[in-house]
């Protein structure tokens, strides 16, 4: 067994632990030259600190000037906003939009120049807690301008920004993402909604359908995503997607009747047509042949404000359960007082920290050109938001009992609405596959190019490696500079850093090892990489708490006690969480049961049922 492998297993049941004064004070994020990306340097066993620790900070002029629009946002959602109602009757009144429309909430991120809020990602994810409070609302918001309007802001021209942005900051026109098709969910690439460059070369004709559109029966903008010819370097035709602005004056667009839906009721979600449909070419967003890339990069920076909006669902859970719980007796004890109430609460309060934690993290990484490319961390706080809303609302609704399954309470219609967020924006399990492959490549490719380095007889990557293995052989303590005299989280978080730390050093060291076991084809191994992928994410997870809570410490934030309970007990469960699953990464490793699953799936699909006898059948 590798001294990786033992460590791992000697881990469970003992862990060094170390005491160190810390005296650091508080410090802005600069900007500077590109910083290597948080997660992917996780793969190599690295901590990149920068724009990590400390946490990222907002200045008190931008402070101010959210807190300008909180008030009268909160207000509004608290006192004007029937979600019952929205739920019952599948809309959204218009009179609610106009007020919506009105705060200036189509165009939060619009830039001030085109009429736009122009606010930041992290000021974006505070307004986002408030709007959460209605799932129907908060899906047409985010519709509109996470992904329907990005690409305008992203790539678009001068003059298609000042031509669309202004009427979309306002609310005057509803923007809508067209990608999805009937025969084409998750795998992008297969569209075949196609777009023909017209005789005379001033129009595109584009023809093909769209499904699970949100907005779609609403919207005057579309930004769509078709395939088109388009001439390669060496002369050849291929098809490649392209995106373009569509308008739906522009004719041929028609739209089905909206779905009846699960949850998010009151959103409109339908089926969007386009025949001979004469889109001018001045209208083509971004390059031509550049839509697969575009449309990845916007549904990639949009995926960090669930974090934020699914926290501010679970705090407002919180608030309202516990107030049921501190007042209904059974047993002539308060429900509050039960051991297995209180595991719950516990449950939804570290979530909530951990979630909202990771979001603004990445909002502030986002925020901030210096950090590189966000993508990997965007996508764990989507994963991880979405599966811990569905857990958390589950358990919300467990404490209330019967009353929590009726219709005249919120909590039914919160766990038809959180159920969505595990599919749209990509699914939790193709996110997974993105997180752990775009990891395992750029980890891949820093291997090659060290391997090449020892083949020339590199003497500095020589001795990194030798220091490496006499390091895994003795079991030594692993120190990657979170604590200790020059650390950067607060003593009181030291044992949970260390965990962190051993975590990160270990999974580097079992990302090397299955590079060299499975090589390219890893692609295929997907239920190891959903173990590559979660580790990832707790991981991260345990940065952005340990980060957030020795900034609270430091700055002498109200409760941060409590943040250091949530903190400690948070990363202490992901720590033995991660152990565990890099143990089942280890060569004939006896925790991996994936030979098993893979057989148990097999049986069953062949025959397309469960195959077992009954209890009750016997043999003639």
């Amino acid at each position: 067994m590798s001294g990786c492998g033992l460590f791992l297993r000697r881990a469970v049941a003992a862990q060094a632990s170390r005491a160190a004064a810390l005296t650091a004070s508080r410090r802005r994020l600069r900007t500077s030259s590109r910083s290597p990306a948080f997660a992917k340097e996780l793969f190599l066993g690295r901590i990149e600190k920068k724009g990590v620790f400390p946490f990222p900070e907002v200045s008190q002029d931008e402070l101010n000037e959210i807190n300008q629009f909180v008030g009268p946002v909160e207000k509004f959602f608290t006192e004007e906003v029937d979600s019952q109602k929205i739920d019952q009757e599948g809309k959204i009144p218009d009179d609610t939009l106009e007020k919506v429309k009105s705060l200036g909430l189509f165009g939060m991120q619009i830039p001030e120049e085109y009429g736009g809020l122009g606010l930041s990602n992290t000021m974006y994810a505070r307004l986002g807690e408030i709007i959460s409070m209605d799932g129907s609302i908060s899906t047409t918001l985010a519709a509109h301008q996470a992904i329907g309007l990005k690409g305008i802001i992203m790539v678009g021209t001068e003059e298609q920004k000042a031509k669309y942005l202004p009427k979309l900051a306002s609310g005057k026109h509803i923007a809508a993402f067209c990608l999805t098709e009937p025969g084409s969910g998750s795998d992008a690439a297969s569209i075949q909604t196609r777009a023909t460059l017209s005789d005379d070369g001033k129009h595109y004709i584009l023809n093909g359908s769209k499904v699970w559109i949100t907005n779609g029966g609403l919207a005057n903008v579309f930004t769509v995503f078709a395939k088109t010819e388009v001439v390669d370097s060496d002369g050849s035709v291929k098809d490649k997607i392209t995106a373009f602005i569509v308008e739906r004056d522009f004719g041929g667009i028609t739209n089905g009747k909206p779905e009846d839906k699960l949850g998010i009721r009151g959103s409109n979600t339908c089926e969007v047509h386009f025949e001979n449909t004469r889109v001018p070419v001045e209208n083509v967003l971004g390059e031509v042949g550049g839509g697969f890339k575009l449309a990845s990069y916007i549904l990639n920076s949009g995926r960090f404000s669930m974090g934020a909006f699914v926290a501010g669902m679970i705090k407002k859970l919180i608030e309202l359960t516990a107030e049921y719980a501190c007042t209904r007796k059974q047993f002539n004890r308060k429900l509050s007082e039960f051991g297995l109430i209180q595991e719950k609460f516990a449950l939804m309060a570290r979530k909530a920290y951990a979630m909202e934690s990771m979001s603004y993290l990445t909002a502030g990484m986002l925020d901030h050109p210096e950090i590189s490319d966000c993508s990997v961390e965007a996508a764990m706080v989507k994963v991880f938001s979405s599966e811990s809303a569905w857990q958390c609302v589950s358990e919300a609704l467990q404490i209330l009992g019967g009353a929590g399954y009726m219709k005249d309470y919120p909590y039914e219609r919160m766990l038809r609405d959180s159920r969505i967020l595990l599919i749209f924006e990509g699914t939790n399990e193709i996110l997974r596959l993105f997180i752990a492959l775009t990891g395992l490549q750029h980890a891949g490719r820093i291997l090659t190019a060290r391997g090449k380095e020892l083949k020339r007889g590199n003497v500095t990557v020589l001795m990194e490696t030798v220091g490496q293995r006499l390091r895994d052989s003795l079991g030594q303590t692993v120190d990657l500079g979170l604590t200790g005299n020059l650390g950067l989280v607060h003593p009181s978080l030291e044992d949970s850093a260390t965990k962190l730390e051993q975590n990160v050093y270990f999974f580097g060291r079992t990302v090397q090892d299955l590079l060299q076991r499975f090589g390219k084809t890893i692609v295929e191994e997907q239920l190891l990489m959903k173990r590559v992928a979660n580790i990832l994410i707790n991981m991260y997870g345990m940065a952005a708490v340990l980060s957030r809570a020795s900034r609270s410490i430091r700055i002498g934030l109200r409760n941060h006690d409590h943040e250091i309970l949530l903190a400690n007990t948070f990363c202490v469960e992901a720590y033995f969480q991660n152990v565990f699953s890099l143990a089942q990464l280890q060569k004939r490793a006896p925790e991996n049961l994936d030979e098993h699953i893979k057989k148990i799936a097999q049986q069953i699909l062949e025959k397309r049922a469960y195959i077992c006898a009954h209890p009750l059948d016997r043999m003639s």
